[in-house]
């Protein structure tokens, strides 16, 4: 099905098929704008290696698919659930698939999304801070996922994957993030072992700087958490060499890669980069739902899952760069929110009983830890069975 440009976008961090064609302007201006802006103008800005010439086709196959393989592995997963497919064209250049299953027997909702967006030239005043892209036509493309389970003991999760380019300028984005209501410490253990592998095929110093970027930007300063376990997050890479590109100097990630110094990455390095993760999501994630699917669970554990999806709300409306660039900047509201859960509730001054399984969630699973190498972890969560 094809519905006219505006009519139907995706959803995700920072995706670009929430927006109508105005707003993915705003949107793309803006991000550039403080992306490529954050550089001391007075200093002397490396030259970037120059990407593939069919650096677009392939970016664009890398996102379709990933889209497509997540699909149909999460078809197979759920058993009975299936996702059904909108499609959008933009005059201007690009479109999107839109793909959203609901009521399957996992996923209660979920939407894995593409989409494509080009323009024949930036605006001025972000030429003027990159004048090596001027006369150049804009890109970009990237796929978002986020799946809401049924099940309180299936952790909700997100991904998104993309590429920017203006000829000589360009860089790559992504990341995945776990966040459960019942969490157990080897489902965790599990999903960064899967994601730093993927990285490491690409170069050992990344997951350093990525996961502690996850638990930085996945936080809410309002209440004192991370959304949950987290996993991994980056932005803005490209050849300059400089891995943490983030809002947070001080923050671990910035001291991480500082004390890192500059790895020099080239476009095909990020490109697997980008790969190798996005083919990681369903062996990180799929064992955890055959796992846990089958655990029973009553209303006590139901409506917990319920309040804690508030915290997600509470996260995409308030903190969410792409929630809030596609609300500031007269997007398709119905598309942006697709993101949020289909149902949940919130409590005036909840709070979870001494002990329970419910405060080890914000006791220990929704603040930053060293996963694999704090045993400790081990010792907190063993008397209430949440290793494995």
């Amino acid at each position: 099905m094809t519905v006219p440009d505006g009519t139907l976008s995706g959803s995700g961090l920072t995706c670009l098929g929430f927006l109508t064609n105005t707003s993915l302007t705003f949107m793309v201006r803006s991000l550039i704008r403080r992306v490529l802006g954050r550089q001391d103008r007075g200093a002397e800005r490396p030259t970037l290696e120059l990407p593939p010439k069919d650096s677009r086709e392939r970016a664009r196959a890398m996102v379709m698919g990933l889209q497509d393989d997540i699909c149909s592995g999460l078809e197979a997963l759920d058993g009975e659930g299936r996702f059904a497919e909108e499609s959008w064209v933009r005059p201007e250049g690009g479109g999107g698939r839109s793909r959203v299953m609901r009521e399957g027997r996992v996923f209660e909702q979920g939407g894995v999304n593409f989409s494509e967006v080009q323009g024949e030239e930036l605006p001025p005043s972000i030429l003027k801070q990159r004048p090596e892209a001027k006369g150049h036509p804009w890109f970009a493309t990237g796929t978002s996922m986020v799946l809401h389970p049924r099940n309180p003991y299936i952790p909700t999760v997100h991904l998104n994957y993309r590429y920017f380019e203006a000829g000589p300028v360009w860089w790559f984005g992504g990341g995945a993030d776990l966040t459960p209501f019942y969490p157990f410490l080897d489902d965790a253990r599990h999903f960064h072992r899967t994601h730093q592998a993927a990285c490491d095929s690409v170069h050992p110093d990344l997951h350093k700087v990525f996961k502690p970027w996850c638990d930085e930007y996945f936080y809410l300063k309002h209440r004192g958490e991370t959304r949950g376990v987290g996993g991994i997050f980056y932005d803005y890479q490209d050849s300059n060499g400089i891995l943490y590109k983030g809002q947070d100097p001080q923050g671990v990630a910035a001291q991480v890669s500082g004390g890192l110094g500059a790895r020099a990455l080239g476009w095909e390095q990020l490109f697997a980069l980008g790969q190798a993760n996005g083919r990681a999501f369903l062996p990180s994630y799929s064992p955890i739902v055959e796992k846990r699917h089958p655990m029973a669970y009553g209303d006590r554990e139901r409506q917990f899952q319920l309040y804690r999806r508030g915290r997600y709300v509470e996260f995409n409306l308030v903190w969410d760069r792409g929630t809030i660039f596609g609300l500031q900047t007269n997007g398709r509201t119905e598309s942006i929110l697709m993101s949020l859960p289909p149902l949940v509730r919130w409590e005036y001054g909840y709070t979870a009983e001494a002990g329970s399984r419910e405060a080890l969630l914000t006791e220990l699973f929704t603040k930053p830890q060293d996963w694999h190498g704090d045993s400790s972890l081990d010792d907190r969560c063993r008397p209430h069975g949440a290793i494995n």
